[in-house]
């Protein structure tokens, strides 16, 4: 029997209370999934997808409502009629071919660069929200300080592998010139990899030529630092407006997301396979462009998923069908051998309750058993996107780092030494003092900080305070704590003088009728 034999009363809460450790806000590295992924189709319903998909770009076309990708596809071979293109799949398979099946995303800081594809997934918070719950749950609209806030908690926290970009949209800047202000404060207050604005071609211009200063112009020639999402207009259409902003980072070598939207029953059949026969054929006429644009440019098949509601109309989120879509799309890009996109954490409840947690834990749980590669809408994500709630922000952080844990697989390493202690222990013994216990007990089982675990005596004693309040505390915490990055020097003014350049060029009015 060991020194330390736990027979003894050593340790146990004032053990537990000694291994407490400061915040560690050191980014997790990207994500190796070692769980067994979850395949819904055989082998001959993924080609009875393909098959469909490939029929649907062959015989109904996709329109391209773009002079410049029209005139392209004529030049690379495509059947083109007035706006729509017929992707013989011939050509389909040749050009999604070129594309990388795993590539390496380029921080600010190179410790914190993160492979994509394959078996490698990044988490990455949600954005677009045009409202916020702030620090005092008060429901409202963003402004640049509240934007800036979320870029310091995706820095802060370890499961968040990017800054994203419009978390929220900072309502005191004009949606002309709001992009550079977002890229800025990317780039800024976190050196983790984000992403890029494209709301317009020259928006998504001007956000390569501030990656271009940031980190130099040859460098993002040939690596990846940012990523854009070019959404498509389901049923079977790309704008103009996507269309431009992928020409403008598959030009310089940066990845696209490319991403139908759904809205199951509404713009897709009232059917998972044929939804998603229709999803693959759209996704994979985007991808294919990216090809026409620029041969081996790394990119990403995409999709915001959502059913609808019979009822009223709305979208969903956590439905079953939202989690077999996103098993079967996993199944079809692997199938291409291309990464993928999917969307973490929805929910579609107004505030941070019950509804909210069952959907986003739904969600995340078929995402990770999907073996989905980049992890949008990771954390923030509520009443179906329309705002972003710090309590949720933090919450949903801390289940990403709870999901990482699970996905790693269990640890074989020390599986000997913590075997013997079982017969240090014997019968009737309990292991809190056991020299294993005190060694692993950091590392052993994940200790989440946001749920409450102790009994209802002690928790009412400490104030009854519920996860939203305990998440907002957290935050308000994390802000006090926060140490900015350091910016060279040069590239911050170089950065600057660009953004007051380009915000003199560019009107203050609407961009729609000022050609951005």
């Amino acid at each position: 029997m060991s020194d330390a034999s736990p027979r003894t009363r050593s340790g146990g809460r004032s053990a537990r209370r000694a291994l407490r450790t400061a915040p560690d806000f050191e980014m997790l590295k990207g994500l190796r999934n070692a769980l067994p992924l979850c395949e819904v189709m055989d082998g001959a319903q993924v080609e009875q997808i393909d098959a469909a998909s490939m029929d649907i770009l062959e015989n109904v076309g996709v329109v391209f409502r773009d002079d410049i990708a029209l005139e392209d596809w004529r030049k690379a071979g495509a059947k083109v009629v007035e706006d729509t293109v017929y992707l013989d799949r011939a050509l389909v398979r040749d050009l999604i071919s070129t594309i990388p099946e795993t590539f390496t995303y380029h921080a600010r800081d190179p410790k914190k660069n993160v492979a994509l594809g394959g078996r490698n997934a990044i988490f990455v918070p949600m954005t677009g929200a045009p409202y916020l719950r702030d620090l005092d749950d008060v429901r409202r609209n963003p402004l640049m300080e509240d934007l800036s806030m979320f870029h310091k908690l995706s820095h802060m926290m370890p499961s968040l592998h990017s800054s994203a970009h419009h978390i929220v949209e900072p309502y005191d800047h004009p949606i002309s010139q709001r992009h550079l202000r977002i890229t800025y404060s990317s780039m800024k207050h976190s050196d983790k990899t984000f992403m890029g604005m494209t709301t317009s071609p020259k928006n998504a211009e001007d956000v390569m030529d501030m990656c271009g200063i940031l980190f130099g112009d040859d460098f993002i020639d040939t690596h990846p630092v940012v990523t854009g999402n070019c959404n498509g207009n389901s049923p079977l259409v790309w704008d103009e407006t996507m269309l431009g902003a992928m020409r403008a980072f598959c030009k310089r070598n940066q990845p696209v997301l490319c991403s139908p939207f759904v809205l199951g029953g509404a713009n897709t059949p009232a059917s998972v396979p044929a939804t998603v026969a229709q999803l693959n054929a759209e996704a994979l006429s985007a991808l294919a462009y990216t090809q026409v644009i620029r041969r081996g440019a790394p990119a990403i098949y995409g999709h915001y998923l959502s059913t609808v509601s019979m009822k009223s109309g709305a979208p969903m989120a956590g439905t079953p069908e939202i989690s077999l879509m996103n098993f079967m799309i996993g199944q079809m890009a692997r199938f291409y051998g291309v990464p993928w996109r999917t969307s973490n954490t929805l929910g579609g409840a107004k505030t941070f309750d019950a509804q909210a947690g069952y959907e986003s834990a739904t969600t995340l749980s078929a995402v990770m058993h999907a073996g989905a590669n980049y992890i949008w809408h990771s954390a923030g994500w509520n009443e179906a996107g329309m705002h972003c709630s710090v309590a949720k922000f933090i919450v949903d952080a801390e289940q990403c780092a709870m999901a990482y844990r699970m996905a790693e697989g269990p640890k074989w390493d020390d599986f000997d030494t913590a075997l013997s202690a079982v017969s240090d222990i014997g019968p009737g013994g309990h292991y809190l003092g056991h020299q294993h216990t005190q060694d692993n007990f950091r590392d052993a089982f994940f200790m989440p900080d946001m749920f409450d675990n102790n009994s209802i005596e002690q928790w009412a004693a400490e104030g009854s305070v519920e996860i939203t309040e305990r998440a907002l505390n957290h935050a308000k915490k994390l802000l006090k704590e926060y140490e900015e990055p350091t910016l060279d020097p040069a590239k911050n003014e170089e950065l600057l003088d660009y953004i007051a350049r380009r915000e003199r060029e560019i009107p203050a009015a609407d961009a729609l009728n000022q050609g951005y």
